[in-house]
């Protein structure tokens, strides 16, 4: 059974910097498309960063982009989010979620295409 698990979350002070890792369980990573989606309270699940299953197509939001960086390290499992210049519009559970066999990740970084979420880790960006 796939299960994805998330971590690195905290509370970070503006211009900070953070790194998530979703790290996998119960499947091998390599075929799989990871994203990266967050939360905020009152606002819908929005796409962050995926990256594909092969590591050569990533895709950004705009409102991140420049900023955050999306890698994976296939041998750990594990995909990483580098979030630097961190501001307050990034406070968000940030999960991550995985979709079998997806290579280029271009206009498909959305939650439709995305299942088997992981429980989330919450990132507060605040003074």
């Amino acid at each position: 059974q796939l299960q994805l698990v998330e971590s690195g979350g905290g509370l970070v002070q503006p211009g900070g910097s953070l790194r998530l890792s979703c790290t996998a369980s119960g499947f091998t990573l390599d075929s799989y498309a990871i994203g990266w989606f967050r939360q905020a309270p009152g606002k819908e699940r929005e796409g962050v960063s995926c990256i594909g299953s092969s590591g050569g197509s990533t895709n950004y939001a705009d409102s991140v982009k420049g900023r955050f960086t999306i890698s994976r390290d296939n041998t750990k499992k594990t995909v990483y989010l580098q979030m630097n210049s961190l501001k307050p519009e990034d406070t968000a559970v940030y999960y991550c979620a995985a979709r079998w066999g997806l290579v280029s990740v271009q206009a498909m970084c959305a939650t439709k295409y995305f299942g088997s979420w992981g429980q989330g880790t919450q990132v507060t960006v605040s003074s």
